[in-house]
This record gives C-alpha cells, structure tokens and sequence, in this order.
C-alpha cells in the first residue's frame, strides 16, 4: 500500500499541522502546569508528523520548485522562503530537545525555534490565500486514506515518545529538562538567569521612594514602603505579615530553577485592602509600565517576593518586589512591581501594555 495520501490531502493536511503546532505553541508559552502537558505533548508530536508531511510535498513539488527559480518566479521563491522557514523551525526544535544550543547573544535555541515559528505564519497565510485549492470528497474517501492518516498520527506521537527515552537513556543535555522543554539551572538565591520582557529595562529602583499601591475595587485602598513588605518596620510603620512560598520557575527563554521565595502574600494584601465582592481579576502593575493579570482565587495564592532563597532580591530580578505565579511561565512573574490592581474584569488592555512597555 502507497504511505503516501493524495496531494491535494497532504497540502491540506500540512496546513492543518502547521496550525496545530503554531497555535500549541503559543499557548505553550503560558502555562506551565502539568495538567496542560497534553499541549506540549501535541505541539511535539504535530511536529514530528509535520516533518513527514513536508517531506512528501517538497518530493513530489521538486520538479516545478526548480523550473519556477531558474525563471526567477518570485511566488516559487516565497515558497521556497516558506518551505525553509518551516523546516528550520522543526529543525531547531527537535535539536532542542536532543540537548543542543546555541549563544545567541543571550537567547538560546529554543527562542529561536520559537521565532522561526513565529514568522512563518505571514508567507503561509499568503501561500494559502494564492494557491490553495479546495479538496474535494475523493481526497480524503477511502479505507486506504484513513489507514495512512491513523499511521501518520500514531507514529508521530510514538516517535515523539521514543525521543524521550532515547535523550534519558543517552544522558545528553535534554535529558533533565521539563515537559515545558525548559532545562534547569543550578545555583541558589539571586544566581539565575537575569531576563527580561522585551524592552523591560529600568534602572535601579530607589527603596526609599519606592511604594507598592494596592487600588481599584477595593474598600481600603493604601499603599505600603520596602520596610513594611520586608517585615522589619524598620521606620516605624506597620510591618505586613511575611510567607515563605517553594516555588519553581520556568521561564519561556529555555531553563527553569526551583527556589525558596519570602514575602507577603497577595491573599493578605486583598484582605486587608477588603477587596469588594465584585472583583474577579487581579493586575499587577511594573515601573516598566509591563503589566499582567490573573483570576482573583489565582491571584490570592501568589506572593510577591522580597526574598528569594533568603538573599534580597537583586535589581535584574525585580527588586524590591516580585510575583511569585506557580505554574505560570517566567514572563508572566512580574518584575518591579509597583501596583496591584482588583478589577471587576479582565484588563484586555494588558495585551498592548506589554508589548510597548519599557519604551520611555
């Protein structure tokens, strides 16, 4: 029996991987709980069958790929452009996961799978809006079809598990790394990778004006200075009750570390601004103007860190205060925070504010 289905079944089909792998992709970058490890689990097998499936088209295109460059075709370049883009973006991710990397000026191969997987969505939207031809019934009808795609599906993910035990059995350096692809670093306290969202790069906070306004709906709206979320009262006002959270944190750049962070509890902080029986959602405000929020029940178990394995936090880890958001990915634990914001809704407009934040 042919492997191959129909041409017009694979273009489709390739679209439909590429979709799949796209779109777990980006919802990948958010979460960082186990329970959603069924979206890494398709985003790696979808690759995997995606590879196979361009196979395919590039072999039976080949002849007209090549007649349409000697021409200077530029439609048969931009799909060459695609075609290479795709190919890399599986390339380097499946690299990745074998343990490879790359210095990339302090981005690592996984960013640039990410990147790759990125720009590959406008020339494929175009590719499909010009060349697209609509399937018809006979494309997909047949008991040979639906063996060839229950084959397709069950090797990719059988191939995506067998990679797993082949990186553990070889101890390479993918071997330790989360079902996030993250792989971890070692160190204790402040001696972890110093990131940042974008164009997030503020100087220095200055502690002695510095303070953390909790607004919005709420009753008792105050805010609090570095003494009184530090638990010393060393100036003499009220200091806040202090928690000691575990907490690992994965961040979407590629490593993740597991640390002891202290400071005060974002719950205390709603009790005692009394926040209204309205509010749903919490947004947590930097000096950057980055901002991001969660669902109130989420939000009230976080912390706001001062403190992380003891050591007070360093600048490029968000002094003097932190969020702490198990099982959410490292973009989303906001640095210099600044604000916390009980909202009745969801603050949509957090979607623009981290993409412009940092630019004065």
């Amino acid at each position: 029996m042919r492997l191959e289905p129909r041409p017009r079944a694979v273009d489709w089909t390739i679209l439909a991987a590429l979709v799949l792998a796209v779109g777990t992709g980006v919802v990948s970058l958010a979460t960082g709980s186990v329970r959603d490890g069924w979206v890494f689990f398709l985003h790696g097998a979808g690759g995997l069958t995606l590879t196979v499936l361009l196979f395919w088209k590039l072999r039976r295109v080949r002849p007209r790929i090549s007649a349409g460059v000697r021409s200077g075709s530029w439609r048969v370049w931009l799909s060459v452009y695609l075609a290479l883009v795709a190919l890399s973006a599986l390339v380097t991710g499946i690299a990745w996961v074998l343990g490879a990397n790359l210095d990339l000026g302090g981005w690592t191969l996984l960013n640039l799978h990410i990147g790759l997987g990125l720009i590959v969505v406008p020339p494929l939207v175009y590719h499909v809006a010009m060349r697209a031809r609509r399937p018809t019934s006979e494309d997909w009808e047949g008991r040979r079809t639906t063996l060839q795609y229950t084959g397709l599906l069950v090797g990719g993910a059988l191939v995506w598990r067998a990679q797993q035990a082949v990186v553990a059995a070889l101890d390479t350096a993918g071997a330790d790394r989360r079902f996030t692809g993250s792989k971890p670093e070692g160190g204790t306290g402040n001696r972890f990778p110093v990131t940042s969202w974008v164009l997030d790069d503020p100087a220095p906070v200055e502690a002695a004006s510095w303070r953390l306004h909790v607004t919005g709906s709420v009753d008792r709206p105050f805010r609090a200075n570095e003494a009184a979320l530090t638990g010393d009262g060393a100036d003499g006002s009220t200091p806040l009750s202090t928690a000691d959270q575990r907490a690992l944190l994965d961040c979407t750049s590629g490593w993740y570390v597991e640390r002891d962070w202290r400071g005060v509890r974002v719950g205390d902080l709603l009790d005692a601004a009394e926040a209204r029986d309205d509010a749903r959602w919490v947004t947590f405000h930097s000096v950057t103007g980055y901002r991001f929020g969660f669902p109130l029940d989420e939000a009230r178990e976080m912390l706001l860190a001062t403190h992380v394995d003891g050591e007070r936090l360093t600048h490029g880890h968000g002094f003097p205060l932190r969020l702490v958001a198990p099982e959410r990915r490292g973009f989303q634990w906001v640095k210099w925070v600044t604000a916390v914001e009980v909202r009745e809704s969801r603050d949509w407009g957090q979607w623009v504010a981290i993409f412009v934040s940092g630019l004065d």
